[in-house]
């Protein structure tokens, strides 16, 4: 599309994507487009009748392509608006999600002076307690040192000090306690369908994929999470809509109370919350 229109360039990219049958269409197409020429949405308006060059117009129609194939427009533009932090995303990380947002209110109901987030990614989750919460100790561990990396650049953006370890799950944290745990670990089966839809394929595996049907990863943390609780903190986890039932049973055994199911924005609970008994509680049913 040499010497084309800016908007004959626009219109080409919508109508591509909407024949793949992209919802976005209009948006991912737009943003690519934003992306390329550096223009803003207005300037998109405004400038709709200047001429691109060729190499503009070839890298945007590149991109269309791929996104066409199914990349997702995260990967492609490079970051993720997440709880109003614009933050970097790449092929390393999970793209930050809405429904995640229900984690991170939940989180801000409880009170904590300490927080650790476990598998942390891109940095989502500590990063949005953190700007909310600016003087607890924040902690994020992630056993993806490319993952860290994104999200030691993202703190540093929105000048957010939290801690990064290098670590799978609690690993590297021998002795340490904290008032409140979270995690969007992995919790998908290895054979579900849902892999290879809306570009999951694209995002790493490693993140989304666990052993026994789903529930190894959720397992292992809820198992070890009490030697890492101060006594009366809580656990947050994310996990698939039709988990929850199976995740309160394994906190109830490993002595967490106050056990509690939070819905996403779609009326699925995706979220479980539970509170460590305390010793003082230990030992009046002792008694």
């Amino acid at each position: 599309m040499a010497g084309c229109k800016l908007k004959e360039l626009q219109q080409a990219g919508r109508t591509r994507l909407a024949r793949c049958g992209i919802d976005s269409a209009k948006l991912d197409a737009d943003l690519l487009l934003r992306r390329v020429t550096g223009f803003t949405a207005a300037q998109l308006i405004s400038h709709d009748n200047d001429l691109i060059p060729p190499h503009t117009a070839q890298a945007y129609l590149a991109l269309i392509e791929r996104r066409a194939a199914g990349e997702p427009a995260a990967y492609l533009l490079g970051h993720r608006e997440f709880w109003s932090l614009d933050l970097k995303v790449t092929p390393a990380v999970l793209i930050p999600r809405p429904d995640t947002e229900v984690l991170v209110e939940a989180a801000l109901q409880l009170s904590f002076d300490s927080v650790l987030d476990l598998g942390t990614g891109s940095g989502a989750i500590i990063l949005a307690i953190k700007k909310e919460r600016p003087q607890c100790s924040a902690c994020a561990v992630d056993r993806s040192e490319a993952a860290l990396a994104v999200a030691q650049q993202n703190a540093q953006e929105h000048h957010l000090d939290v801690e990064f370890v290098h670590s799978s799950w609690f690993a590297a944290l021998p002795g340490r306690r904290f008032d409140l745990i979270v995690s969007n670990p992995p919790y998908i089966a290895p054979a579900d369908p849902h892999l290879y839809l809306n570009g999951l394929n694209y995002e790493p595996q490693e993140a989304l994929v666990a052993a026994d049907d789903g529930y190894a990863d959720l397992q292992q943390i809820i198992s070890e999470a009490a030697g890492h609780l101060n006594p009366g903190g809580h656990l947050l986890l994310e996990h698939g809509n039709t988990q929850h039932e199976k995740v309160a049973q394994l906190l109830a055994a490993h002595g967490f109370t106050a056990v509690l199911g939070i819905k996403d924005y779609a009326g699925w609970i995706r979220v479980t919350q539970g509170r460590l008994i305390s010793q003082l509680q230990v030992y009046a049913k002792s008694c």
